[in-house]
């Protein structure tokens, strides 16, 4: 075998002791695929004593991150620092400048800085790699990139947060409501003290406009995506989706549209008959669609130690072989300016709860202003009568667009007969 591969890791967190765990548990066969061992001779971490469960003796120690890009003994650098700024994007900027190859798991340094950083890797004619960075341990950089090169992608669709999968089905299995389920998570570690980030849409938004790049061949533009997150979604909300024969999942979805691409990152109601819907607990799904391949389903562990371990290594592997893909798969002069639709344009059906007045009129008042801003109804869901008591009714809609279901939604909520703002949750047939 030729001359070993030298890597310098910063972050040794989860993930980073997880990729020196795997580069220890594996040596062996890692080095048959890569055509040469792999070695770790470097890290970079802010704390010496705390134990991470892998032996760290005979490793150069940088306290300052930035320092491995200029270790003359690190051939590639691993960063898993995080953040889209700070010391992570100092890393990579210094690394790419000393001409060494990157790999990162950083989905908010791809998302926000990753136009730039790719052109700076096209010029000094280095590798960076971010597998880890969308959906753990899934191969959907790699499948998307150069599995599906030949295919003109239609569209894209991905549960790509665990955090909000797994408080989604909670919240269905066991009929909890959002707040209690979300501190379950927290206590059990699958959410974060802070998990705004996740229950926001913001995370699966960084991975998605990662996604929307690869898939559609354009410069990657994070401030194009629409996003909204779970925290509006009830368990009675759930409960009526199945009975209409749905489920609701956050998904992000990457579509070509008339008159560019449509990004976005919300709960959507989908059928329970797709693949996706019967993705569940902290499991990620991307499905992406091709004019030749069709549907292409991956599913798997969308985060962890291992499963983003092995993503990173899977990176370093190639970059051992000496294989390498243009960061966005076609070099950034022979990227697309393709505009981004925005979300007013979107088209599409809707599911609407209200929580009104029983009493004569107010469904006639509703449908009004829907008639009103052309919105036509699908079907209604009314229950029982309480005579000036608050009662539920359930409309979905058929296909109409966005502006108008906004518009409309305005003039429900100051009916004096709607009692709380609507509920309203778009419905995504896939």
């Amino acid at each position: 075998m030729t001359r070993p591969l030298s890597i310098g890791v910063a972050g040794l967190g989860t993930v980073g002791a997880g990729v020196l765990k795997l580069l220890s548990d594996n040596a062996a066969l890692i080095a048959a695929r890569a055509g040469r061992p792999i070695i770790v001779t470097a890290v970079a971490a802010r704390d010496r004593a705390r134990d991470r469960g892998v032996p760290l003796e005979g490793l150069r120690w940088h306290t300052d991150a930035v320092m491995l890009a200029h270790d003359p003994d690190v051939d590639v650098v691993v960063e898993l620092v995080g953040g889209s700024n700070g010391p992570a994007k100092a890393l990579v900027e210094a690394a790419l400048a000393a001409g060494k190859p990157v790999v990162t798991a950083n989905k908010a340094l791809m998302a926000v800085h990753g136009a730039v950083l790719a052109k700076q890797a096209e010029a000094a004619g280095v590798t960076l790699a971010f597998e880890a960075a969308v959906a753990g341990g899934i191969p959907a950089i790699k499948g998307l990139r150069e599995g599906l090169a030949a295919n003109r992608i239609l569209r894209v669709v991905g549960i790509l947060n665990g955090t909000c999968n797994y408080i989604l089905t909670c919240m269905r299995d066991q009929g909890r409501e959002f707040a209690d389920v979300l501190a379950e998570a927290q206590a059990l570690g699958y959410a974060e003290a802070d998990p705004s980030f996740d229950i926001d849409g913001v995370d699966a938004a960084h991975k998605l406009a990662i996604l929307a790049a690869l898939a559609f061949g354009r410069p990657v533009d994070f401030d194009a995506l629409y996003v909204e997150g779970i925290r509006n979604i009830t368990a009675l909300d759930i409960k009526l989706a199945e009975e209409l024969g749905y489920r609701i999942k956050l998904l992000g979805i990457a579509a070509a549209v008339e008159g560019g691409i449509s990004t976005r990152v919300h709960p959507c109601m989908v059928p329970v008959s797709h693949p996706i819907a019967v993705v569940d607990g902290v499991y990620n799904a991307v499905v992406a669609e091709g004019d030749f391949a069709g549907r292409v389903v991956l599913e798997g562990r969308g985060a962890g130690a291992g499963p983003t371990a092995s993503a990173v290594v899977a990176d370093l592997i190639d970059i051992a072989r000496g294989r390498s893909t243009p960061v966005w798969g076609a070099g950034t002069a022979d990227l697309a300016r393709i505009p981004n639709v925005p979300m007013e344009q979107h088209r599409g059906a809707y599911y609407l709860r209200l929580m009104v007045l029983d009493r004569p009129g107010v469904l006639a008042d509703v449908t009004g202003v829907l008639r009103d801003h052309a919105i036509s109804l699908e079907s209604m869901i009314q229950r029982g009568r309480a005579p000036g008591e608050a009662v539920p009714i359930v409309l979905t809609t058929h296909e109409c667009q966005e502006a108008a279901m906004r518009a409309a939604l305005t003039r429900i909520a100051a009916l004096a007969s709607v009692l709380e703002p609507p509920a309203m949750i778009r419905i995504e047939t896939l």
